[in-house]
């Protein structure tokens, strides 16, 4: 069962394209995506069994170095996290919305874990820092009450912590703020 990602986040892009090809060659993972990002950063997301994306991830930082940033291991992912970095995410019906804005880009996919698995909340996008300065966010939506309990367990989730930089949540947003999310 493919229900564990691993992140990396790299500083140089050159470094980036090197660790995911030996995260790919070191055990039985898939490579969800490897792509440039700003500001001159590489992001890697891989899934697969915890020992061997434990193994990548670690193969992958040997050969990224200093380059090296950030990265994370999520056992037990929720599967929203993926649908939503991937984009795929879209709403039933009008909710609440809520976004979370981090420094780093691990930070968002912790933070985005922990909100889907505290609350009834539905994942629209966790945008990792293309085009964005190298920040990213994390945009969910559900009642109200649901969507300020995962927020809040997004943002004080301690992978995140330190790496905040706003959050809100919109009790009744206008129909057209959706459209401009996705």
């Amino acid at each position: 069962m493919m229900d564990t990602i691993g992140f990396l986040e790299l500083n140089s892009i050159a470094k980036g394209v090197e660790a995911a090809d030996i995260v790919v060659k070191t055990a039985d993972v898939r490579l969800a995506f490897a792509k440039a990002g700003c500001p001159g950063k590489y992001y890697i997301l891989l899934t697969g069994e915890v020992a061997a994306v434990e193994a990548s991830l670690a193969a992958g930082a040997a050969v990224g170095g200093h380059h090296v940033v950030d990265s994370c291991l999520i056992p037990r992912v929720h599967p929203q996290v993926i649908r939503a970095i991937n984009l795929a995410g879209s709403p039933e019906g009008a909710g609440a919305i809520g976004v979370m804005e981090f420094f780093s880009v691990t930070a968002s996919v912790y933070a985005a874990d922990a909100a889907v698995k505290a609350a009834e909340v539905t994942l629209l996008d966790v945008r990792l820092g293309t085009g964005i300065g190298g920040k990213s966010f994390v945009v969910l939506t559900g009642e109200v009450a649901a969507v300020e309990e995962a927020v809040r367990c997004g943002v004080n989730t301690p992978n995140a912590q330190g790496m905040v930089v706003a959050s809100v949540v919109i009790p009744n947003p206008v129909p057209e703020l959706y459209a401009s999310l996705l």
